[in-house]
């Protein structure tokens, strides 16, 4: 019996710091499948997101989803720490629990994880002490181990929230370039003016570099995908998905506008996509409902002529949309129905009138001197409307 405690101890201790090692100082995807971060996930984010898709409430449903990115964190350090607490309890177990008790005669597994937790968490209370040299320098390398632990801890939150911070700064001002969710036609239509090729191309080398920033960030750490964006209609997957959906229609489809850049942000973009998918084990959907009609790409089209953006609408232009969209719409379906994040339309749904042409319009007439408080009310009063859209 205290041989099976001595080796239950040591596989557990083996487990738990090869988990933490692989999870937070491993830069690169994490391996195995027998690992405690990636049980854990499997058996808490199914239940949570099952109940959660129960409340009917938008609102309410996504704050309830929002809670288990950094509730995951926390408990994932508690069960780390709980690992390393019964790994050695276990141990001393398995040397007989060579301590001595002031509250009783007799010394067992209890007081070995009483001793194991303190020493742990550095207390240093000192009521119950060993009685075998062996069992001090273990009481040492635990004490050790335990600042470490801590010390991890502190400098692992940081990293977490620095890289969640910079993915989500791109993602707001997403909102006033392609609005919300963002849309594909919608980013090519605010882009329609005199050197907007210039600035999409811009946009397109920002969003290149922010692929590739959330590829090595989230194949380092995958519990920053849990974490959800502040605002409703918006999400790292719907961002992901509507500058591939942009890439895709300015390749396939649209004339004089920067397709070279295009392919770039769209090749490294789908790496992305593609290589998150696989840290989850998921793989493409092919029974996914068309994102794009054929009704709908003659809406996409007037729209973008209505615009000024030139399309080319030949034979195979639908065709080849098509083929560029099967690249990489059943990686993020297979993320969306996992994560529970919407996949952004190609055609808003919902309409409205954009905060930052209010604000031209209210430039324009300061230069033309026609100023008036009523115009000045009307853009108060669309800018207040955008404002709660997102809410």
């Amino acid at each position: 019996m205290q041989i099976l405690s001595l080796i239950a101890g040591i596989a557990c201790l083996v487990l738990a710091l090869l988990d933490a090692f692989q999870t937070v100082i491993l830069p690169r995807r994490a391996t195995g499948r027998f690992r405690i971060t990636g049980v854990f996930y499997i058996f808490t984010w199914a239940p949570w997101s099952g109940f959660a898709n129960k409340i009917k409430n938008e609102r309410k449903r996504e704050t309830m989803l929002s809670f288990y990115g950094p509730l995951s964190l926390v408990l994932l350090i508690v069960v780390w720490a709980s690992a390393l607490v019964l790994g050695f309890a276990l141990i001393y177990y398995g040397f007989g629990s060579p301590f001595a008790d002031p509250l009783g005669r007799t010394v067992g597994l209890r007081s070995d994880i009483y001793v194991s937790g303190t020493t742990l968490f550095t207390l240093g209370l000192g009521d119950v002490v060993p009685r075998q040299y062996l069992i001090r320098d273990f009481v040492i390398l635990e004490a050790g181990m335990g600042l470490g632990f801590v010390a991890m801890v502190i400098g692992y939150f940081p990293v977490l929230y620095a890289a969640f911070s910079r993915r989500e700064v791109s993602i707001a001002l997403l909102d006033a370039r392609a609005g919300s969710p963002p849309t594909a036609v919608e980013l090519l239509h605010r882009h329609a003016f005199d050197g907007g090729n210039a600035a999409l191309v811009v946009l397109l080398e920002e969003w290149e570099r922010w692929s590739a920033e959330l590829l090595e960030s989230h194949i380092s750490y995958p519990l920053l995908c849990y974490f959800r964006s502040q605002h409703t209609h918006q999400s790292w997957i719907g961002a992901l998905t509507a500058i591939l959906d942009t890439c895709a229609l300015l390749i396939s489809g649209v004339q004089e506008r920067p397709a070279r850049q295009a392919q770039l942000t769209f090749a490294m973009a789908r790496h992305a996509l593609v290589d998150l998918a696989q840290v989850f084990s998921l793989e493409p959907v092919k029974d996914m409902p068309d994102r794009l009609t054929e009704k709908q790409f003659g809406q996409v089209y007037d729209q973008m002529c209505q615009s000024g953006v030139r399309l080319c609408r030949d034979a195979h232009s639908s065709v080849r949309l098509r083929q560029m969209r099967q690249l990489y719409e059943g990686y993020a379906e297979a993320l969306s129905r996992y994560l529970c994040m919407d996949l952004p339309p190609w055609v808003s749904e919902h309409p409205h009138k954009d905060n930052w042409l209010s604000v031209a319009k209210l430039r324009a007439d300061a230069e033309a001197g026609t100023l008036d408080e009523s115009a000045a009310e009307n853009a108060r009063a669309l800018l207040f409307d955008e404002e709660h859209h997102h809410f």
